[in-house]
């Protein structure tokens, strides 16, 4: 006899990358940020212990102030969660579910998930050879879902080519999702189309740039009227979604502008030197917007590189889809690390 639902057994859920418990390894699989965040935050959890025993500002009013200020925008137009994900699952109920959506085929694979759990249709599109989007393709359907820079290939669609989605999704009367979790360390990102489209929501994360991974802390940028939307959403769930904790550190730290500038400066800096040094050893490496690098480590599957890297305590992150099985990961850590990283595949392409 099965007791779940139908539902339940039908699903397949995300897949996240591997959370070692070895000791020593250089984890470079999650896309985690290899510096720590802004010392404000721990000064912002001084004495909050006391106040735990007391729900949470349902509201985040705070923290929606600052991430307003942040973004240029009213605290009306800002939506905070657990994590970009639990986000992105409000925005598929709120604004996808009995739709046809358009998603490119290589993305975050989440998508797919949240789409089975709220009953919308999914519309894949290939990417391109080079792995950018499609951006006719894309236009077949009405609602749009594009993570910009892409995951996992670290590749952006220039934003006036997202502005051609939006345009598309407008004129369907359709909402534009770009998912934003890497857009700090992008050359621009879809903010500016808010000021010209009320169907454009951004969906971001504190895990990246700012160092709040463990905290899990994300947030949405759109009109007032995508916002109360998913707020009619959250609230059918859980009122309290964001504890206060996690209200005062995300606030600290998104306040602290310079010293998420620099954290960011220095793993694009990092970044772009490693895969300059990638290349001169012969690895094909995808123009990355990103805190990762998508290395062509193989010509068919890379999976014995990443066995052969994790015996060397490396561990990176590796996709058994068909175009992305000679592929890896690769997250950007310290500069030491990715030191490390070039040597070791250096051996290997020897």
């Amino acid at each position: 006899m099965a007791y779940e639902s139908s539902l339940a057994l039908s699903l397949t859920p995300y897949t996240a990358g591997e959370q070692p418990k070895i000791p020593g390894l250089i984890k470079l699989n999650t896309n985690e940020n290899p510096y720590p965040p802004s010392p404000r935050v721990a000064e912002a959890l001084q004495g909050l212990a006391d106040s735990l025993r007391l729900y949470p500002d349902m509201e985040a009013t705070a923290l929606r102030e600052a991430i307003a200020q942040v973004n240029g925008v009213v605290p009306e137009q800002v939506f905070c969660g657990n994590g970009s994900d639990e986000v992105l699952a409000f925005a598929f109920a709120a604004f996808f579910a009995g739709k046809t959506l358009a998603v490119p085929d290589i993305t975050y694979s989440f998508y797919p998930v949240y789409a089975k759990l709220f009953g919308v249709a999914l519309h894949t599109v290939p990417l391109r050879e080079d792995f950018t989007v499609d951006v006719p393709a894309m236009q077949a359907e009405g609602p749009i879902a594009l993570a910009n820079p892409n995951a996992p290939t670290g590749v952006r669609l220039p934003l006036e080519r997202v502005r051609t989605l939006a345009e598309h999704c407008r004129d369907k009367d359709a909402v534009l999702l770009v998912d934003e979790a890497y857009a700090a360390f992008a050359e621009e990102n879809a903010r500016p189309l808010m000021d010209d489209f009320d169907n454009v929501l951004i969906v971001r994360t504190f895990s990246k740039s700012h160092g709040l991974a463990g905290l899990r802390l994300g947030y949405a940028l759109g009109s007032r009227r995508l916002i109360d939307a998913l707020r009619r959403v959250r609230d059918s769930f859980n009122s309290y979604p964001v504890d206060r904790l996690a209200q005062a550190a995300a606030r600290a730290a998104i306040l602290d502008t310079a010293y998420t500038e620099e954290a960011v400066r220095r793993v694009k800096a990092t970044r772009d030197g490693c895969a300059e040094a990638l290349r001169a050893l012969g690895y094909q490496v995808l123009p990355s917007e990103t805190n990762f690098l998508f290395v062509r480590a193989d010509e068919t599957d890379a999976a014995p590189v990443m066995q052969a890297l994790r015996e060397q305590r490396i561990l990176v992150r590796h996709f058994s889809a068909p175009r992305l099985k000679a592929w890896l990961r690769i997250t950007v850590g310290t500069q030491e690390e990715m030191e490390r990283v070039v040597e070791a595949l250096g051996r290997l392409k020897a």
